[in-house]
């Protein structure tokens, strides 16, 4: 009986080598992806993203900054204009970052426009405490410390 079914399995094996063998792979030429015939061509994947235009509140703020930093010498009158444009790439160019059509968030930043966290869950109630002296830092520890930053402790 062991040698029939030892027999079996050789001859199962060497169906699946042989089957293995003689299999052909096939290439599909896919259609050219070009072709609109008789097809509505979608409008979900052209909708511009991002932020299109600034609110003219934020213009006023921006041109407010500008005029302070001696960038504009226009009135903040609220308006993204060709303008206030002009002088907020002229800004960002000579921080030496890129200019682009919509403010940098570093060059809002410097303007001392960025983020507003009064509002934050925790505004109001929020402790910062000074770190702890430097004499309740172990030695070893302090010592890395200054190693990594490359001072002598």
């Amino acid at each position: 009986m062991l040698s029939i079914r030892a027999t079996l399995a050789l001859i199962l094996s060497a169906a699946v080598a042989a089957s293995s063998a003689f299999a052909t792979t096939t290439h599909r030429v896919k259609a050219s992806s070009h072709s609109h015939k008789g097809r509505a061509v979608s409008t979900k994947s052209h909708r511009l993203h991002g932020q299109q235009a600034i609110a003219p509140e934020r213009v006023t703020e921006i041109q407010q900054a500008l005029i302070r930093e001696h960038y504009l010498n226009s009135d903040a009158n609220g308006e993204w204009d060709s303008t206030t444009q002009a002088a907020m790439q002229k800004y960002q160019a000579d921080q030496g970052w890129q200019t682009k059509l919509m403010p940098d968030s570093r060059a809002l930043k410097k303007l001392g426009l960025g983020p507003d966290y009064s509002g934050a869950i925790n505004a109001k109630t929020a402790a910062f405490s000074d770190p702890p002296p430097v004499s309740t830092i172990p030695s070893s520890q302090a010592a890395g410390f200054a190693a990594a930053a490359g001072t002598k402790y």
